[in-house]
């Protein structure tokens, strides 16, 4: 119990640090905003020096009123906010995302005026200075102003914010604005006056205070992003007008002011004025693409190329301006009703196009009111005029005829009328059958007229072919006649011209025969000469060879002499006499092939010793033959 008492101190020291933000904030009035936070304020009660309720009409104070406080607090540390005083509330930041924004209501401020549905925008930091906006005369309501992409200390007890998508034009496409606010549409116009400088309405602040009227504008948006108050601004998309390759666009503006007609006294078919007036154009637009707005201005396609309409049942072209024609039904002088076909090409000049839409309004109208009547009526009253029979066999005369006269109307409304053509006539088939059969009948007619001819010809030629053919054989006798006579004259000629040339070749031998001698001779005079000369040198020649060789072959043969004699005197040392006298005899019985052993077997007295004595010397000469061989090997 001591150590209790001793200790007692502590106690609140824990509790102040378990509690310290309940005792600051209620001792001292200490807050603390964190740094992704606002404090929204709430004053419970005024305690002096200042008024302590807020006017009827107000729910945010300015002036230290009690309730909804303007000013919020900022993340940070703030003292003075007592607890039992002051209640904070910790909201967040308000965030926009990319490819939004936020439109912005309002719960306290001064009213709007009568015939408004928006409040005027008023500085205020983009709606973050409460004060600023409640001071500087911000009304409640819809604000015309908004906040784009970020974030923002916004006082949630003041400023409602809903997020709007951001507004996206597609390409080839135009938008179509219509203002949910400002001055009324002047009267007698269906749009609003043209405004420049609000950026496409993205400041419709700027919109309004150049005094921008509510309802369908003349302006248009064109592809792109915009960040457009959708409270202000209403925006309805559609595609381009387009103008094809071969026509232009004659403009017809619904707003704008009257203008004065720009074509003269000359025409008196409607109100052709200058661009951005209202009325017709009197420049049309070539072929492209245009942003206009469908609601103000409307575009009629006009074609500038030839245009071929078709009175045919079968037969429409791709434009249908024809589709509601049909063939022509005339009924003939002489009563018979009959079908026609007939084409009208035409061409509206580009500079004639706004005459034409003045005068008509469109081309469908000018083919409905112009050229249908006038062909129809045209053919009907010429048929009437002849019969069918007529009426086939001068089709091409009337088809001129109706040129001429189309073209004659067509020029008093601009249009030019290139052509007119009669297709098919289709006359009734009781009449059609009478006319075959008349037809058929002098084509029968004909026919045997022809083969009647035909025969006629046919005999006359079978005629002048037998003529022809005698004609042939007279010629061919007449010919031979001719051809014998002829080759008589030519055997003349040929014998006459042979003796002549036998004569010729006669004397031309003889000439030759003399001239040939003649160079025979020379020729065998100058053959004499040269080999008399050539003898001469060869004889010399000869005589010097010969006395060469002899002094060789004599050197040669003493030469030999001398080394046999030397030989010989060797043979003798080495032999003696009486051998070497011995082996010249055989050796020269060899050379002589003398045989000194017949080749027959030489037998002796006894049969025994007659055949070895035949074999030893046939041994003998066959050793003799051998030597005989090798001396004469050395020799060579």
């Amino acid at each position: 119990m001591t150590t209790f008492f001793t200790l007692w101190w502590v106690i609140p020291i824990v509790l102040s640090v378990i509690l310290y933000k309940f005792v600051l904030r209620f001792f001292f009035g200490m807050v603390i905003v964190p740094e992704d936070k606002i404090g929204l304020v709430t004053k419970k009660f005024v305690l002096f020096g200042a008024d302590k309720s807020l006017p009827d009409s107000r729910i945010i104070a300015t002036k230290g009123e009690a309730g909804f406080q303007a000013q919020t607090l900022a993340p940070g540390l703030y003292w003075g906010m007592w607890i039992w005083q002051y209640s904070v509330d910790m909201t967040a930041f308000t965030i926009i995302p990319e490819g939004k924004i936020g439109l912005v209501l309002s719960k306290d401020g001064q009213e709007i005026p009568t015939g408004r549905i928006l409040a005027r925008k008023v500085e205020s930091d983009n709606f973050q200075d409460a004060t600023a906006f409640l001071n500087n005369g911000g009304q409640k309501g819809r604000q015309s102003a908004f906040i784009t992409t970020g974030s923002y200390r916004i006082n949630t007890f003041l400023f409602e914010i809903v997020m709007a998508e951001q507004i996206k034009i597609f390409e080839n496409m135009v938008g179509i604005v219509t203002a949910l606010d400002g001055d009324p549409i002047p009267q007698g116009q269906i749009a609003g006056k043209f405004v420049d400088g609000h950026n496409n309405f993205q400041d419709f602040d700027y919109f309004l205070e150049k005094g921008g009227n509510r309802g369908l504008q003349p302006q248009v948006m064109l592809a792109g992003s915009y960040y457009i108050n959708t409270w202000a601004i209403q925006i309805e998309q559609n595609p381009m007008t387009d103008v094809p390759i071969g026509y232009v666009g004659v403009v017809i503006s619904y707003i704008g002011e009257d203008g004065k007609d720009v074509t003269g006294d000359t025409f008196k078919h409607g109100n052709i004025v200058s661009k951005g007036q209202r009325g017709v154009w009197m420049e049309p637009f070539g072929p492209g693409k245009y942003a206009l707005n469908k609601y103000t201005t409307k575009l009629e396609p006009v074609p500038t190329t030839n245009l071929v309409l078709n009175w045919a049942n079968a037969r429409s072209e791709s434009h249908d301006l024809d589709k509601n024609l049909s063939t022509i039904t005339v009924r003939s002088k002489d009563g018979f009703p009959f079908n026609l076909d007939v084409a009208q090409i035409i061409h509206v000049p580009a500079n004639e196009a706004p005459k034409v839409i003045a005068r008509f309004g469109s081309m469908t109208n000018l083919v409905s009111q112009v050229l249908e009547p006038t062909i129809g009526n045209y053919f009907r009253n010429s048929a009437q005029d002849s019969d069918v029979i007529s009426f086939l066999s001068t089709r091409k005369e009337r088809q001129e005829s109706a040129k001429n006269h189309i073209k004659a109307v067509l020029d008093e409304y601009n249009v030019n009328a290139v052509d007119t053509l009669i297709g098919d006539i289709v006359p009734p088939d009781s009449l059609m059958k009478t006319l075959t059969d008349r037809k058929i009948a002098e084509e029968e007619q004909k026919t045997y007229q022809t083969q009647r001819m035909a025969q006629e010809q046919r005999q006359g030629v079978e005629k002048e072919t037998a003529i022809a053919d005698m004609q042939k054989e007279i010629v061919k006798a007449s010919q031979s006649v001719e051809i014998a006579q002829r080759t008589a004259d030519a055997t003349v000629k040929k014998a006459e011209g042979d003796a002549t040339s036998l004569k010729l070749n006669v004397n031309a031998e003889a000439e030759a025969t003399k001239m040939r001698a003649n160079a025979e001779a020379e020729a065998t005079k100058a053959r004499a000469g040269a080999q008399a000369e050539a003898t001469k040198l060869n004889a010399s020649a000869e005589a010097e060879k010969i006395s060469k060789t002899g002094l060789a072959e004599a050197e040669k043969i003493m030469a030999i002499g001398k080394s046999t004699a030397e030989a010989y005197q060797l043979q003798v040392s080495a032999m003696g006499e009486d051998n070497f006298a011995k082996y010249k005899i055989t050796e020269e019985i060899g050379k002589g092939n003398i045989k000194v052993i017949p080749d027959v077997l030489i037998s002796g007295t006894n049969g025994s010793e007659g055949g070895i004595s035949g074999l030893l010397g046939m041994k003998l000469m066959e050793m003799m033959d051998t030597k005989n061989d090798h001396q004469d090997i050395k020799k060579k």
